[in-house]
């Protein structure tokens, strides 16, 4: 029997933003609600998937219903999985052109802003709604040079070789509950292939939208940058506020071969009503670099901690992260850093910003084995507090197998100072301006660090956050 319960809606710096709007229901397909072998098998049917990756599902299903959740962190016995949809087709087949889509799945990304994105500042879009992608492009010059990006849907068919060969063997279904859950009913994500030596100066994106209610999204998305090659993959993700639960359980895995780079944006604005319980996990082979960036802004709960493999001698991983938790929020975000070579290093910075009573939690490991010599660490966790019902804890774990390694942790943790609040004001701003002013210099690390479109949004949404602390 799967657990069973609820989640409550609350109001958060998410709500009352342009992405929170719904639209009437046209999918093509939707299946029962509820979890089975049957579910799993007419998902894989719909796909026409091949039987090894029917068999991955099946064991992956099976998984799901013998593990445990998680017993640290938010409690997540509140979700009713027997409550959700598990799939639902929006669309017959991706779309080559935004104008060729169903005038309510083109209405919302109108409104949220992708078409006019793509054209200004990307290399290719990849626009999911509920269960698959319905639009998808690269620019004809990334695509004459081998690079491959579209769900994983179409990759499966299109390139059966490539994502056997890699699907699973950085997260396999046994590693948790929720990747269990993921790969029993993926469906959509992306797909990336760079070959050696291709560099894709502008950033290719993805943008994740859950309309119905009471919906799971389960995107698979897996990317290798073969040798010395580099791509910047950029994710957005939103949804409606409804009074009932949905879940968001993505599973992420990512190869940078030896001397590729690959950065990886998130900014994820879920509504509150959003389980959000993501495994993301890279391994860097030698001189490869991983980037993370990763800000986390919406959901009722979030548990996401990226993790980058540092399995080749001079391999480098970094994380950037950002918590917004507001009232009935907790944030539990983190991030893993595993050496396995040596001359690596790695480089972590979270900031996190709690209001009306919200939760954030930082969670993180670096793990460093006795063949990493002379590997490098650093952490740095920031907390911000706008008000004194409001928590941030950090739990860092650090393990060294070695007498060479050099690992720092720093934390701080502090309140608006009152007498720059006070001065800032005295220089003709009021108090929501002094104040937005004072977290986003808080923040400025991270906002340099995303695309121009997600810091204006990001600015703006702090902004509605100040109006709500004093009322």
């Amino acid at each position: 029997m799967l657990p069973t319960a609820s989640i409550q809606s609350h109001t958060s710096v998410s709500d009352s933003t342009r992405h929170d709007f719904s639209m009437p229901n046209t999918s093509r397909i939707t299946l029962p609600k509820g979890l089975s072998h049957d579910i799993v098998t007419r998902i894989s049917a719909l796909k026409d998937e091949p039987s090894w990756m029917r068999d991955h599902r099946h064991a992956g299903y099976t998984l799901f219903t013998q593990k445990p959740l998680p017993s640290w962190g938010p409690d997540l016995h509140t979700i009713d999985f027997d409550e959700i949809t598990y799939f639902s087709r929006a669309t017959d087949a991706p779309a080559e052109a935004w104008e060729n889509l169903p005038d309510t799945i083109k209405e919302t990304y109108n409104r949220i802003g992708v078409p006019e994105h793509e054209k200004a500042w990307l290399s290719g879009v990849s626009a999911q709604y509920e269960s698959e992608v319905v639009y998808g492009s690269l620019k004809k010059e990334l695509a004459e040079q081998g690079v491959i990006f579209c769900d994983m849907d179409t990759a499966l068919r299109e390139h059966p070789s490539l994502v056997q060969k890699y699907f699973g063997t950085l997260v396999p279904a046994s590693d948790n509950t929720f990747a269990a859950l993921n790969t029993a009913v993926w469906s959509g994500g992306s797909f990336i292939y760079v070959p050696p030596g291709v560099q894709i100066a502008l950033p290719v994106q993805a943008y994740f939208r859950i309309n119905a209610e009471r919906f799971g999204q389960f995107e698979r998305t897996l990317i290798i940058a073969d040798k010395d090659s580099s791509v910047h993959y950029v994710e957005g993700c939103t949804a409606p506020t409804y009074t009932t639960a949905s879940l968001h359980a993505a599973v992420v895995e990512i190869f940078i071969h030896d001397g590729a780079t690959v950065r990886y944006t998130t900014v994820q604005n879920w509504s509150t009503n959003i389980y959000n319980l993501v495994t993301k996990r890279a391994r860097a082979d030698r001189n490869a670099t991983m980037e993370w960036i990763d800000c986390n802004i919406g959901s009722g709960v979030t548990m996401k901690y990226p993790t980058v493999i540092l399995a080749g001698d001079g391999a480098r991983g970094t994380t950037t992260s950002l918590a917004i938790a507001g009232a009935g929020q907790h944030i539990d975000a983190g991030a893993k850093m595993i050496h396995r070579a040596p001359h690596t290093t790695s480089h972590i910075v979270s900031k996190s910003i709690c209001a009306g009573g919200g939760i954030s939690t930082y969670r993180g490991l670096i793990d460093v084995s006795s063949e990493a010599h002379e590997a490098t660490s650093f952490t740095r966790c920031d907390a911000l507090l706008l008000d004194d019902h409001s928590t941030s804890t950090t739990y860092p774990t650090t393990k060294t197998g070695g007498n060479t390694t050099h690992t720092a942790h720093e934390a701080s943790i502090e309140k608006l100072d009152a007498a720059m609040l006070l001065y800032a004001m005295s220089r003709g701003l009021d108090e929501i301006a002094a104040r937005s002013m004072m977290v986003n210099g808080f923040i400025s690390d991270i906002t340099k660090e995303i695309p121009l479109e997600y810091a204006v949004e990001l600015h703006r949404l702090i902004h509605m956050e100040m109006e709500k602390t004093i009322g």
